[in-house]
């Protein structure tokens, strides 16, 4: 008996559940709303695609906030070592940065797409491209999809992505396709997003970068979230690999703290603040800490201390205030970055209700959710793909075995 197979979301974890769900006796369609699939992998990392990171998958699972236990099945069953195989199998050898990010040798997304359509066309997968569901139900064991035709299939894969970058085709519409068929879903905020920042101070230090700083959200004079990393200047705020991650724990008219001496609290930053000036003498305060000349100007102007000020005379009490700008600069967030600039999206289908040994919902049976249509939202650095393509991949495996 044929079973049909419908995956609605033609991206990472729509291709990878569909190439390896396919088989004798199955026939698997993709539903893809776009001319063409992979969209939006297209354009991850900057279209090089940073498609996992290196070191042990046990360590990725701290990376996904709160929901790192979740992916524990997905991540052991298919891990970045099995997905940079994978790869490595059909022709598309991978590279690790010294951060530990890997890109494909060829630093072409197009590259990991062509792969993914290649293994679907020679496995017999069918993509319905410009076809966009329009609504899907129950129809006894099964499912009825309406796109341009109606299909009835016996499995319904929901892989349709979250609601960031709406332009290549990730809308949010999993999240209403699964509500109709009763599966619970949690409120979507963009994640992985830039904060604006109210009476922002830096707007012509645009590009001015900091590594590996300690960022602190305070809400209400509580500290209600922390993360070291790097922090950019923009021209309107604050983004960076630090920012975008610890961006899931901050809301408007929160006040960000930022640290920029690496690797040190307030006081010790106080303290090499003052072995500096002590050791400066007639040195100019902008040319003894080892921040760029431009910043620390800037900084010395909002305390009200001449640019031109030695260490021999400044005081104590404008030492003391450029200390407190050093070690815990306010910043208070006017808003985050919408979906047009998120790199990922907070909330989705609540996990509660999804079986993490195979992505099958726990009360619709033959239904299965993958990828970032799920409340995951991982880290940047690959962390997102690499949940997508073992959530698929888990997924797949379940789908092949019960029938």
């Amino acid at each position: 008996m044929n079973e049909t197979i419908a995956i609605i979301g033609g991206g990472p974890a729509g291709l990878f559940c569909a190439l390896r769900a396919a088989g004798a006796g199955r026939t698997v369609i993709v539903f893809e709303k776009k001319p063409a699939a992979g969209r939006k992998l297209l354009i991850t990392g900057s279209g090089q695609c940073n498609i996992t990171h290196d070191g042990e998958i046990a360590d990725f699972l701290s990376r996904y906030g709160d929901h790192g236990t979740f992916l524990r099945p997905a991540l052991m069953n298919f891990t970045n070592r099995d997905l940079i195989g994978f790869f490595a199998d059909r022709g598309l050898r991978m590279e690790t940065e010294p951060g530990g990010k890997i890109f494909p040798q060829t630093r072409k997304a197009a590259d990991v797409l062509a792969v993914l359509l290649a293994e679907c066309a020679a496995r017999g997968v069918e993509i319905r491209h410009s076809d966009p569901v329009r609504a899907v139900e129950r129809d006894g064991d099964g499912f009825l999809v309406t796109a341009k035709e109606t299909v009835r299939a016996d499995t319904l894969v929901i892989a349709t992505g979250g609601a960031s970058y709406p332009a290549t085709g990730s809308t949010g519409d999993g999240y209403a396709f699964a509500r109709a068929l009763g599966q619970p879903t949690t409120e979507v905020a963009p994640a992985l997003t830039p904060v604006y920042v109210e009476d922002y101070p830096f707007a012509d230090l645009a590009g001015i970068s900091f590594q590996n700083i300690t960022l602190s959200v305070y809400r209400d004079g509580k500290r209600v979230g922390q993360h070291t990393g790097d922090l950019l200047f923009t021209h309107t705020g604050l983004s960076g690999p630090g920012i975008l991650d610890l961006s899931r724990h901050i809301l408007p008219a929160d006040v960000l703290r930022v640290t920029f001496i690496p690797g040190a609290g307030a006081e010790e930053v106080r303290k090499r603040l003052a072995d500096a000036i002590a050791a400066g003498g007639a040195r100019q305060v902008k040319t003894v800490l080892p921040l760029p000349e431009r910043f620390v100007r800037r900084l010395l102007d909002l305390a009200g201390i001449p640019a031109g000020a030695t260490c021999a005379h400044l005081g104590k009490k404008a030492r003391d205030t450029l200390a407190e700008s050093l070690a815990g600069f306010p910043f208070r967030v006017e808003r985050l970055g919408g979906f047009g600039e998120a790199m990922a999206t907070r909330g989705g289908v609540a996990l509660g209700g999804i079986n993490p040994k195979t992505m099958a919902s726990r009360t619709v049976p033959n239904l299965y959710c993958i990828g970032e249509v799920l409340d995951i939202d991982g880290d940047t650095g690959g962390y997102n793909l690499q949940a997508a393509f073992s959530t698929a991949a888990l997924a797949a495996r379940q789908i092949a075995a019960s029938r």
